[in-house]
């Protein structure tokens, strides 16, 4: 976008653009029946309760909550809890990679002597592109793979969702641990482990909806998918970027500026990511605990 257009700000104008579009797609595409339907919900959702369709007759509305209730009732569902921590997790990881990574990339390439250190404001390097092209191909296939396994375990485990998601945090964690090692001696290889780490990590995307959908009562589901997008953004990517550069940045003011110490400053600040992916799915081996019980009550709730 900088070379179409000359100016790399074009680059952010045009994610509102992508949003407008789909915005446009979703009135001409979904048919209406699915959007009464899903505005009845919303609605329905957000005075707390939940009342049945005129065409079943007979049936009776759940009581009426009000939205403090539901709240509290999503703090005492354990499920919900631990699994939104295992999200913030994963978002902590995702927006510390996606800032962070062409930057590491870059360094170590300086390092090696594979490519000269830039001195100028705007640096021609292929690491973005090639890491954006990465993130965008394992984050498909990463979430068509969770949905398919979660899809295939449910049938023989019924703790199989937050299992999946904590098997591919730690999986994640170690493919990342590795590229950050190997980012030192070889591109190529820190490449391909951040490619399966990534991948591994892109699993969870649809899982842990799934998983919020059945745990949490329909009334509450709205609030739910609120609190957890606004823990995860405010708790996970929101902080990281700046939390990795800042120690970064306290790594490399205790010695003397050079190349090499630049790149293990940023190396070293990465690990973080590392821990806190396990610390993921440590949050999704808890969920498992609870999920059977907590997807019975609002079953039946």
């Amino acid at each position: 976008m900088a070379h179409v257009t000359g100016d790399w700000h074009w680059a952010f104008r045009v994610t509102p653009c992508m949003g407008g579009v789909a915005l446009v797609l979703l009135i001409l595409l979904v048919p209406r029946r699915i959007q009464r339907r899903t505005e009845a919900h919303r609605a329905l959702s957000i005075h707390g309760s939940i009342r049945v369709a005129a065409e079943k007759p007979g049936a009776q509305g759940a009581a009426k909550t009000s939205w403090c209730q539901d709240v509290t009732s999503l703090g005492k569902n354990w499920s919900f809890v631990w699994s939104s921590l295992g999200l913030t997790a994963m978002a902590f990881v995702t927006g510390a990679l996606g800032l962070w990574v062409p930057m590491f990339l870059y360094r170590a390439q300086v390092a090696l002597g594979i490519v000269q250190q830039c001195l100028e404001k705007s640096c021609n390097s292929s690491n973005s592109l090639i890491f954006g092209g990465i993130t965008i191909g394992t984050g498909i296939l990463g979430v068509i793979a969770g949905a398919e396994a979660a899809r295939r375990l449910r049938k023989t485990n019924n703790r199989a969702d937050p299992l999946i998601c904590a098997t591919s945090m730690f999986v994640s964690s170690l493919c990342l641990y590795i590229a950050i090692m190997v980012a030192q001696k070889n591109i190529l290889s820190t490449f391909i482990f951040i490619a399966f780490g990534e991948l591994f990590l892109s699993v969870n995307w649809a899982v842990v909806t799934d998983i919020l959908l059945y745990v949490v009562t329909p009334r509450r589901q709205s609030t739910a998918i609120a609190l957890q997008i606004l823990v995860s953004h405010l708790l996970g990517d929101a902080g990281s970027p700046y939390l990795i550069g800042m120690i970064s940045n306290a790594i490399q003011a205790k010695k003397d500026q050079s190349l090499q110490w630049s790149f293990c400053s940023l190396q070293y600040s990465f690990i973080i990511c590392v821990f806190v992916g396990v610390f993921g799915g440590g949050f999704f081996l808890l969920t498992s605990f609870y999920i059977e019980e907590d997807r019975k009550e609002a079953e039946q709730l």
